[in-house]
């Protein structure tokens, strides 16, 4: 993570103030995602995957739930304990650069504290892209 990482927590205090925990934390999860190697090829194929589950159990654009099926899967599907340590990493870095966001910093906190909850927040936060790309194409 890089200085550049301050100011996205900045501007993202009030946002994380409004949020409610598990969006705020997916939103963290998903910053630190450059720290953790998931090869493309993987990640669309894990992607496509869970799009399915969501959608088995009904509409696929619902709002994620960290429990539910589709993340689950996912989250498991990409999950190892290099990634896992790649996630932390990059949570210790942010949370090194949050020390007087005070919103940032209980988040990340929390996040740090339980890695399952960090995982599966990435996950819901990739699988919430994916499905907000998917809307946007056309046809």
């Amino acid at each position: 993570m890089s200085g550049g990482s301050r100011g996205i927590l900045e501007q993202l205090e009030p946002a994380l103030r409004e949020w409610g925990d598990a969006q705020a934390c997916a939103m963290l999860a998903l910053i630190a995602r450059e720290g953790v190697s998931l090869a493309d090829d993987e990640l669309q194929a894990a992607l496509r995957r869970a799009v399915l589950v969501l959608a088995a159990g009904g509409d696929p654009h619902r709002e994620l739930e960290r429990e539910g099926r589709g993340v689950t899967s996912f989250a498991n599907d990409v999950d190892s304990p290099d990634r896992r340590a790649e996630l932390e990493r990059a949570l210790r870095s942010l949370r090194e650069e949050a020390d007087d966001l005070p919103r940032s910093s209980y988040l990340l906190d929390a996040l740090l504290d339980d890695p399952e909850l960090a995982w599966r927040s990435l996950a819901v936060a990739l699988l919430a892209e994916e499905l907000g790309e998917e809307g946007d194409s056309p046809g």
